[in-house]
């Protein structure tokens, strides 16, 4: 026995009422990220042999982040450790839960090119999990789950979500 068309047809029919198109444009993010965050100082970066310094920027659902490190260890060639001073960058999507923001992205260049894997340091994907405490309107604290030196960052310019298409 044959089925009608329309029972053929159901399972697609119920199969494409349960998908849905992404947006195609950012989301906001959270309000009170938006904007560029530094981090002046380490606690005690004198007495340490390698330390890094964030430079973050939160615009709608995106970030760049600005690793900028320094070492008395001279671990790899010069020609990438610069006498102990090199710059990573990162940019990517965020989400926030509670406490805890989800940064996942791509390591690229300065200019946010992809980055070349045959480069120096770090190449490839970023992913990483801070505890964020909100101090004030100015200053936070992100403590990564894969570093004991928590990132206190101030405020240097706020800026406001203008989601973009993607």
């Amino acid at each position: 026995m044959q089925r009608p068309f329309a029972l053929r047809l159901l399972p697609f029919t119920l199969f494409l009422a349960s998908c849905w198109f992404n947006p195609n444009v950012q989301t906001r993010g959270e309000s009170f990220l938006q904007g560029e965050w530094q981090q002046d100082s380490v606690p005690g970066q004198k007495r340490l042999l390698t330390y890094s310094l964030y430079h973050l920027k939160f615009s709608c659902d995106s970030f760049f982040v600005s690793i900028k490190s320094y070492s008395k260890v001279n671990t790899g060639p010069d020609t990438c450790m610069r006498s102990g001073r090199w710059a990573e960058y990162v940019r990517g999507t965020y989400e926030q839960s509670h406490d805890t923001l989800h940064l996942k992205g791509q390591f690229c260049n300065a200019d946010m090119t992809i980055k070349d894997d045959k480069g120096c340091f770090r190449s490839g994907d970023y992913e990483e999990f801070f505890k964020v405490t909100k101090k004030d309107n100015s200053s936070v604290q992100f403590a990564g789950t894969s570093d004991v030196i928590p990132i206190d960052a101030h405020l240097t310019k706020r800026t406001t979500c203008h989601p973009k298409p993607l």
